[in-house]
């Protein structure tokens, strides 16, 4: 850890954490890409988990998530106030021994990606559309999260 001198003239600032947690991750998926075997880790149970995106309006989120290869009916979503689920297998289409084909980086069998989200939700009123591989949701905040204010004590 780097300690930097304190200099009064210069502005406060913030702090970051998420780009370096990004690069962390990206280690740690190269580590665990380097230890799988190249079925994918299919034989001992592992899955995939489709990478996702969301950003946050004064009323809404929306949610992105990265989901190639399969139909919306193979899509199973589930919203609650806290956290969207989504579930669903990616069939493998070809036959490795009929075809002779010597690898494949695809990746196939159940996934499942269970996603926090950053306020409380009205679930009762997500729009959802898949198109092109990516789910696409617009997932409405509470009203009681809308109007909130906190006060804060001074002492």
């Amino acid at each position: 850890m780097t300690l930097v001198r304190w200099n009064p003239l210069r502005e406060i600032e913030r702090w970051e954490p998420f780009p370096e947690m990004g690069i962390i991750r990206q280690q740690m998926d190269r580590l665990f890409e380097q230890l799988l075997p190249p079925d994918g880790g299919e034989k001992i149970g592992l899955t995939f988990i489709p990478p996702a995106e969301i950003a946050e309006t004064d009323s809404d989120l929306k949610l992105k998530v990265e989901i190639p290869g399969l139909d919306a009916k193979d899509l199973n979503v589930e919203v609650t106030p806290e956290s969207v689920s989504i579930s669903g297998e990616r069939k493998s289409e070809t036959t490795t021994e009929a075809e002779g084909m010597t690898r494949s980086e695809f990746r196939y069998g159940k996934f499942q990606r269970i996603i926090a989200l950053p306020a409380v939700v009205d679930n009762e009123k997500v729009v959802a559309e898949y198109k092109n591989g990516i789910l696409h949701l617009t997932i409405p905040k509470a009203e009681s999260e809308k109007h909130r204010a906190v006060k804060v004590s001074l002492g």
